[in-house]
């Protein structure tokens, strides 16, 4: 029996969903593979058939710190993995692949990399899933991100609504990123089609807003923030005839679950590799602004105090874009 492969992974819970594609393709070279995360990200990558075990990796909490990283590295030195992989390129990451004593540690160039036996360069251009399989031997087959929710995660999003609607994903947590007109548009798609808000516990409030704003159209909305597990939001987006998204996760899951996309850039640009990435999927933005983009994650306001590359983006632009998916009923 070969020795294991390691992943370690625990970036923004976006980032653990594109990696999917280089765990499948690490799998079909070497076989199922273990995943370090993030508790968050955990339960995502725990149904994926291309993983055999994730070990959650609580770097914020009780993981913290250098002790807690010195824990974990003996935890995985016990496993005898050969080799490691390492898309996310941080101190961290290569700190606890050389203290679990892991002989063989691929990773990007920059940054941290003279901890690694084998440091690749990361292609500069083209989508974010795509360049993370740089770090695989075998590039030759196409590997899209993938999810796989249990028939319970989506029993689970089937009791939360029947029958066709748009999900609806108005959070972010970096702040700048949020479009804000969010209840006019599902307001506007009140009489067309069924409204389902999906999120968090943080987007609860956004949720309501916008539950309120349908429902004074006279309209038919459940708001789902905070209401279901990660893997039962995939089921539930996976349900849905089209995502409207910021630059967020919740695009990333759309991807994954094979749901249309109609995702609003802001500060950020598809560009910078982590739009849609299926053909026909639409990405929005204000072009010929000369502040965007103005960081590659988005600040939290926006630092001139306009926000116009948010505020610019019409209601209309968007319900234009889901109607050429073909995701709503024609007016009577």
């Amino acid at each position: 029996m070969s020795s294991p492969t390691l992943v370690i992974q625990t970036a923004f819970l976006g980032d653990v969903v594109l990696t999917t594609p280089l765990l499948s393709a690490l799998a079909t070279e070497h076989g199922p593979v273990d995943v370090v995360t993030t508790p968050t990200a955990a339960p995502l990558l725990e149904t994926h058939p291309a993983v055999r075990r994730v070990i959650p990796y609580d770097k914020r909490n009780a993981d913290r710190g250098w002790a807690g990283l010195r824990t974990l590295a003996r935890r995985l030195r016990v496993e005898h993995y050969s080799r490691a992989y390492l898309p996310h390129r941080s101190l961290r990451t290569a700190a606890l692949a050389l203290l679990a004593r892991i002989p063989s540690r691929i990773g990007f160039s920059g940054g941290w990399s003279f901890l690694y036996t084998d440091a690749r360069p990361k292609p500069r251009t083209g989508h974010e899933a795509d360049r993370l399989l740089a770090l695989a031997d075998e590039r030759l087959v196409v590997y899209p991100p993938h999810l796989r929710p249990t028939p319970q995660d989506e029993q689970a999003a089937a009791a939360l609504v029947e029958g066709a609607f748009i999900a609806l994903a108005p959070g972010s947590i970096w702040g700048s990123k949020r479009w804000p007109y969010y209840p006019e548009l599902a307001a506007k798609l009140a009489d067309r089609t069924a409204v389902v808000v999906v999120g968090g516990p943080d987007d609860v409030g956004l949720g309501e807003e916008i539950i309120g704003a349908v429902g004074r159209a006279g309209g038919r909305a459940v708001n789902a923030c905070g209401k279901l597990t990660l893997r039962e939001s995939a089921a539930l987006i996976g349900k849905a005839a089209v995502l409207v998204t910021n630059d967020s996760a919740p695009l990333h899951l759309a991807t994954a679950m094979g749901t249309p996309i109609v995702a609003l850039f802001g500060p950020t640009v598809p560009e910078f590799g982590f739009g849609p990435v299926r053909a026909g999927d639409v990405s929005l933005g204000m072009e010929g602004l000369p502040c965007r983009p103005c960081s590659p994650h988005g600040p939290l306001a926006c630092p001139l105090g306009h926000h116009r590359c948010m505020r610019d983006l019409t209601v209309e632009a968007v319900i234009t874009a889901i109607e050429e998916l073909g995701a709503l009923r024609r007016r009577s």
